[in-house]
């Protein structure tokens, strides 16, 4: 009962959550919305980063390479062959997935630091080959691609705001945010996703059992390079400008950073390494004009001091804290089952 009842509590919660993320764009003006939009995008790169890293123990500092093909794939579509917006992210999906996978095979031999050498390589790469005069004339060189906004296909107001361009992207950006979470929750609870913990907690064991290491740890890279892409297709849409200097190799280690704060094998916990990544610069920023970053790295470190387990853990503790324990919980209805089936005395108790 206790289960059916938290479960309704959860849709009950889920729905009065999604009503509010529906008003929200209309309560603020288009920049903020605009900044929501990228929390979203981020949130999908980050999660995307997390199932290599948080779930299947491989670090990458080359995950920006991945973000920046997706919205140069977006980009050039959009730009060039004159595709909607909505179609360019099932092509950079499968683009950076496939990229991803045949990464994943070199990474085979690699672990630990030797990995994140190797795809900070990557991360380092892809920014100077966009500017590569041979294709200078698909991906625009220095100067990148210049696009335009997608205009809402119908007429909206509410509560005094229109439906301008930046709220008719943050839907669509919500609508492929709940598509994604929703794909990684089914794929990391299920088979894909036990056999990626066990590589990554116990791979000798893993491979004990029958798991194929390298087809996984290439899926995962496959997986987490197709989420990014993405992120980087809908960044293309929502920014409405590529250019290689947007990608630089500091962009993978803020993905990075964002798996860290929200907590490592953690899919809610995307949202608030989004959200960190998002803010906190911009925050620091208006505290010091002089040195914002100083200020990101104080926060950074009381936030790992604070919460060593990411913003997840902090959660999980709260959590068990506040709920009962299942031992508890079962001896007060073993309790409850007994008293109700002992017999009652005749006439009120005696003395």
């Amino acid at each position: 009962m206790n289960d059916i009842a938290n479960r309704k509590w959860v849709w009950i919660g889920g729905l009065v959550l999604l009503a509010a993320l529906c008003v929200l764009p209309f309560l603020v003006k288009n920049f903020r919305v605009f900044q929501f939009n990228m929390v979203m995008i981020y949130a999908i790169a980050v999660l995307g980063l997390n199932i290599l890293t948080g779930y299947n123990g491989q670090i990458s500092l080359g995950h920006g390479a991945f973000y920046a093909i997706g919205a140069y794939i977006a980009a050039i579509l959009m730009d060039r062959a004159g595709i909607p917006y909505w179609a360019t992210l099932p092509v950079a999906a499968l683009a950076c997935f496939v990229f991803g996978y045949l990464m994943g095979f070199p990474a085979l031999r690699l672990g630990g630091h030797y990995l994140a050498l190797a795809t900070f390589a990557l991360a380092l790469a892809v920014p100077q080959m966009l500017k590569y005069k041979a294709i200078e004339g698909w991906t625009g060189g220095v100067q990148g691609i210049v696009l335009s906004k997608p205009e809402p296909p119908f007429e909206f107001s509410f509560l005094g705001q229109p439906l301008s361009s930046d709220r008719w992207l943050y839907f669509y950006i919500l609508l492929v945010t709940l598509i994604m979470f929703l794909i990684a929750w089914r794929l990391l609870r299920g088979r894909v996703g036990r056999a990626l913990v066990a590589i990554r907690d116990h791979p000798i064991a893993a491979s004990a059992m029958g798991i194929n290491l390298p087809v996984y740890k290439s899926l995962a890279f496959g997986v987490s390079a197709a989420f990014t892409g993405v992120a980087g297709a809908l960044s293309a849409a929502a920014v409405a400008f590529v250019s290689p200097d947007s990608f630089t190799s500091f962009l993978s280690i803020t993905f990075l950073v964002g798996v860290v704060v929200g907590g490592l094998a953690s899919i809610p916990g995307a949202i608030a390494g989004a959200i960190f990544i998002q803010f906190v610069p911009n925050f620091a920023d208006e505290i010091s004009k002089s040195a914002p970053w100083a200020i990101y790295g104080i926060f950074l470190i009381l936030l790992m001091y604070l919460m060593p387990e990411g913003t997840a853990g902090l959660f999980r503790r709260i959590w068990a804290r506040l709920r009962p324990s299942s031992s508890d919980t079962k001896t007060a209805e073993t309790a409850s089952a007994v008293s109700a089936a002992a017999p009652q005395p005749v006439g009120g108790s005696q003395s």
